[in-house]
């Protein structure tokens, strides 16, 4: 069937949401389509906020029997018992990570869009690479990753390459062919209907 061949899906969170609607609002999205992650992206460092929200989250998650990561607070993820970690340095802290969570933990890397830190990446140990933006934003250094980067990627490299950043329907089309993962986030949650959203998304896949 060709939606096999399709990338998977990884939604990540909003940077902040409600606590009270957004599960919610993600169960529905979840049960609109097959997704592979999630991953836990709030912007707030309260330790009190981000373990209240993990635990909201992985209860619409672990029914689905969907993976749950969180970003950078690894301590955190583990004490929750989440399934991993999404690291934003590139591969400079993924062997000491690995080492601490053991084999069976997810560890990803972000590497904006260095091919370099994406091979060092995929040798320290990373389980998949997110390269981003993809689209381009006013924010960060203004670097993008390039169709470019993936091609060479997906022909060359075996760990699993996530693009993420500002997406948008042509360049979900662009990248489809070449790229495991798309990193959905923001570009679902801001629309009125994150599911419906999500699903034109994936069409444009096809």
């Amino acid at each position: 069937m060709a939606e096999q061949d399709l990338p998977q899906i990884y939604v990540i969170t909003p940077p902040e949401f409600e606590l009270s609607t957004y599960p919610n609002q993600l169960a529905k999205v979840l049960d609109s389509h097959e997704i592979a992650c999630v991953r836990v992206a709030l912007a707030t460092r309260d330790e009190d906020r981000l373990s209240r929200a993990a635990d909201a989250i992985r209860e619409v998650c672990y029914p689905r029997d969907i993976a749950l990561v969180m970003s950078e607070h690894v301590l955190l993820a583990q004490r929750l018992g989440l399934d991993g970690v999404h690291l934003l340095d590139g591969a400079r802290s993924i062997r000491k990570i690995r080492k601490d969570l053991g084999d069976d933990a997810i560890v990803g890397s972000f590497c904006g869009a260095s091919r370099h830190d994406g091979m060092s990446a995929g040798e320290s140990g990373a389980d998949y690479v997110a390269f981003g933006p993809v689209g381009s934003a006013p924010l960060g250094d203004g670097s993008i990753a390039e169709p470019e980067l993936f091609a060479w990627w997906s022909e060359m490299i075996e760990v699993p390459v996530v693009a993420e950043g500002d997406l948008n329907s042509e360049i979900i089309r662009t990248l489809a062919p070449i790229t495991d993962f798309f990193g959905i986030g923001e570009e679902i949650w801001r629309a009125e209907d994150p599911a419906a959203q999500l699903q034109a998304f994936i069409e444009r896949m096809k």
